[in-house]
């Protein structure tokens, strides 16, 4: 088997280009900022936006893993979001089907489910309002893998929980924080998460690959449904460090991540405090995975405990704590 991965320089799509070359499968990657550290992974070059550089690197794909995006955290405007995470993925789709790929996986986000109310879990069909211009970009991005799907196309839709793992940049930031004692819980930490494991999403995205249904949308995430003050904790037993006993109010740190968000994208760096960084502590999106269980064949093998230690002891061997 072919793969194309877009995004394989990012942390997820590097772990599943490496497990399927372990699988035996050839894979072409596309990637963006810098080369994937792994023998047997074909790196190209190219702009998801620009259909003619796609068609050669794509055509003689057996299966496209569309995870390409701009990330919530980029210093970038409303409009690229969009042009990247939205018009980048129909352009990616519409190269797939001219190259003739048979089988895509577009990999959406939890985020377009916006605010899950009420300790509820979300499956599938669960209403969708995104918070802000990344998620709204990638719900865009979704809703027009499903166009294509809906078109006769063999496209399903990956939302992710919570990804972590080792080598992971952006929930290092809050493992390093937490193992440091730098960091406060903002508000009391009852919003509920599903961390999953990175082996664990990239097994169940390979199932997506296999068994998935065209038109279909699968959650995949971890075996728990975790409040943000459990996740803290456990980060903090693993770390071997301990948090503070009071919690800061939302209210202020709601304004003071507006402003710093607002100021540091004047001088196009990353805030440390912005209403992105701030939305795993305020907007609930916790998965229900009976779907994936059921038709896929899915089940995760990480609890977060395990995963978490894991993680740590990576970053720990690495250098990085």
């Amino acid at each position: 088997m072919r793969a194309f991965i877009t995004g394989a320089s990012g942390f997820i799509g590097a772990h599943l280009a490496r497990r399927l070359v372990r699988d035996g499968w050839e894979v072409r990657a596309l990637v963006h900022t810098h080369e994937i550290e792994a023998k047997g992974i074909e790196t190209v070059a190219a702009d998801i936006r620009d259909f003619d550089s796609l068609i050669p690197v794509i055509r003689g794909s057996d299966v496209l893993f569309h995870l390409a995006s701009a990330l919530g955290a980029s210093r970038i405007g409303k409009k690229e979001f969009f042009e990247i995470n939205a018009e980048g993925t129909r352009t990616v789709l519409a190269t797939a089907r001219e190259a003739g790929v048979p089988r895509i996986i577009h990999f959406s986000s939890a985020g377009v489910l916006g605010h899950v109310e009420g300790g509820e879990t979300a499956g599938e069909d669960h209403a969708l309002a995104p918070q802000d211009v990344y998620d709204k970009s990638k719900l865009e991005g979704e809703r027009i893998a499903l166009e294509h799907a809906r078109g006769g196309w063999n496209v399903s839709v990956v939302r992710p929980g919570w990804v972590y793992g080792p080598g992971d940049r952006r929930t290092f930031k809050l493992i390093r924080a937490i193992a440091r004692r730098r960091f406060v819980l903002v508000s009391k930490g009852k919003i509920l998460q599903t961390p999953v494991y990175i082996d664990d999403l990239i097994q169940g995205t390979i199932l997506c690959a296999e068994k998935g249904r065209p038109a279909e949308i699968y959650n995949i995430a971890g075996p728990e449904v975790l409040s943000v003050k459990d996740i803290v904790r456990k980060i903090a037993a693993a770390a071997d460090a301990g948090i503070p006993r009071f919690s800061l109010p939302l209210p202020p740190v709601r304004i003071a991540a507006s402003i710093l968000g607002r100021t540091f994208s004047l001088i196009k760096r990353e805030a440390p405090l912005s209403p992105s960084r701030l939305a795993f502590f305020i907007h609930p999106k916790p998965l229900r995975i009976e779907k994936a269980v059921r038709e896929l064949g899915y089940s995760p093998q990480w609890n977060f405990d395990r995963g978490i230690a894991a993680a740590i002891a990576w970053y720990r061997s690495n250098g990085w704590l």
